[in-house]
């Protein structure tokens, strides 16, 4: 018995290894190749680089407008994951906690689109955007990922809602706090977990979208990063600036790093206590 649990746990570590090295090479190889320069690249790409050019990252950044990008993408996303955050908040207690007539044909909906396609929405929603003059607008982007409610996002943190105890919101109302009184002095306090779950997935989501501002913007002046790094990948069949692209390309990875590096606690700690007590 013992010999198998350690081969188990051989095994664990083996794969483990291996998704590491899926994921840490591939980045390791981006980071050395944005060091180097062109004739280097092109001469062997596995070699490290003799002299490290950190001035691949100041030229990705002043080539490809990697400082308006940026910006517009922190506005889109700032906006949107507050906005949005709110929102789904909103939706998870009115979903879970209030109760009215129909409530459970609405859930029905909702797992409904589950089994729906995405994709199928979309012509129909850039009419629409079309008609209330919402396109080539980081607004009328903002507008549209704010108010799409996610179900993902709707169930985590409405099953997180739902293991919240009762007793509290009612007494409350007996305290004479109204609805969206009981919401914000109680409900969203002790969802905190869950907020911060749902606000960190809802970020990385908003900010590596590329589908949506692709369609919607045509301004290059209103580039989000994950667009302007996509028109830079376009121009290497004309420039083969290679170092340079992925000096960008590392620019555009670095807050989802930074995100996951300082957060992943936070977001292992709160998907795990939501899914135990919902």
């Amino acid at each position: 018995m013992e010999h198998r649990a350690t081969f188990v746990d051989g095994i664990w570590r083996l794969l483990l290894f291996l998704w590491a090295l899926t994921i840490l090479f591939p980045l390791a190889w981006i980071v050395y190749v944005s060091l180097k320069s062109n004739p280097e690249f092109f001469q062997n790409i596995w070699s490290l680089p003799k002299k490290l050019l950190w001035s691949n990252y100041a030229n990705a950044w002043n080539s490809y407008g990697l400082g308006k990008a940026m910006v517009n993408t922190v506005y889109y996303v700032g906006v949107s994951l507050v906005l949005g955050t709110f929102l789904t908040t909103l939706n998870a207690y009115a979903l879970t906690r209030v109760s009215f007539r129909g409530r459970a044909f609405v859930w029905s909906l909702i797992m409904l689109s589950l089994f729906l396609p995405g994709i199928n929405a979309l012509v129909p929603q850039y009419v629409l955007m079309k008609q209330l003059d919402l396109t080539n607008s980081l607004t009328g982007l903002i507008i549209l990922d704010s108010f799409g409610e996610s179900v993902f996002f709707l169930l985590l943190l409405g099953g997180f809602m739902q293991s919240l105890p009762k007793e509290l919101e009612e007494g409350a109302k007996i305290d004479g706090a109204s609805l969206f009184g009981v919401f914000w002095r109680i409900i969203v306090p002790l969802s905190t977990p869950g907020i911060v779950t749902v606000a960190i997935f809802k970020f990385l989501s908003l900010y590596n979208n590329f589908l949506h501002p692709f369609i919607y913007l045509g301004d290059p002046k209103k580039y989000t990063i994950a667009v302007n790094m996509y028109h830079a990948n376009i121009q290497m069949q004309y420039t083969a600036d290679w170092v340079t692209l992925f000096a960008g390309v590392i620019v555009a990875m670095l807050p989802s790093i930074l995100m996951y590096v300082f957060f992943q606690r936070k977001i292992v700690e709160g998907a795990t206590l939501g899914a135990v007590k919902g």
